[in-house]
């Protein structure tokens, strides 16, 4: 059981990393999704962090058949409709996979490292800013691919399709990777 104090650290822990994100030094490293910019994250810690879970999460997956997060769906994704597709994909793992997780996190004692992913994918969602005189490109193609993801995770039982969609972070990372400039 996790007390009401634990599940408190983790917005408290959001504050504190979007609060050290925009220290000095740190502003050299940005994502460019389309026509928005995410400056402050280091993703390093993001694959360090994914790597110290990968193990434990990818053990409980039993429905190996099955993949949310295919490559293909992220390669028809072009730059333009980057933008919109991180911040609806970002959004629905806080809300549905990490917040449904954090006391398995606990429970496997990789509180750190699931913290680390998840405050930053919400430094991430909250700074996904257009680039100035440009707006969010809200593509058809980028919606349609977003609803095919969440469809996929509807048609599994909720425990094992977030366990699958946590297990998938790496595929997540390494398409992010090609928007992240030091």
């Amino acid at each position: 059981m996790v007390s009401p104090v634990q599940k408190a650290a983790l917005p408290c822990l959001s504050l504190i990393l979007l609060v050290w994100s925009q220290g000095p030094g740190v502003q050299s490293q940005k994502f460019q999704f389309g026509a928005c910019q995410v400056e402050g994250v280091v993703f390093q810690e993001l694959w360090e962090a994914f790597r110290t879970v990968k193990d434990i999460v990818v053990t409980q997956d039993n429905i190996t058949s099955v993949r949310l997060l295919r490559r293909e769906v992220l390669q028809n994704i072009s730059d333009a409709e980057s933008c919109y597709f991180i911040r609806a994909l970002l959004k629905f793992y806080l809300n549905t996979v990490f917040k449904s997780y954090y006391e398995k996190a606990a429970e496997f004692r990789i509180l750190k490292s699931f913290s680390t992913l998840a405050n930053n994918f919400i430094v991430i969602v909250s700074k996904l800013q257009p680039r100035e005189n440009e707006m969010f490109s809200i593509s058809e193609n980028a919606r349609r691919q977003f609803l095919l993801y969440q469809r996929a995770f509807k048609q599994l039982n909720i425990e094992a399709a977030r366990i699958k969609a946590f297990g998938e972070v790496d595929i997540l990372l390494t398409w992010m990777q090609k928007f992240y400039q030091h």
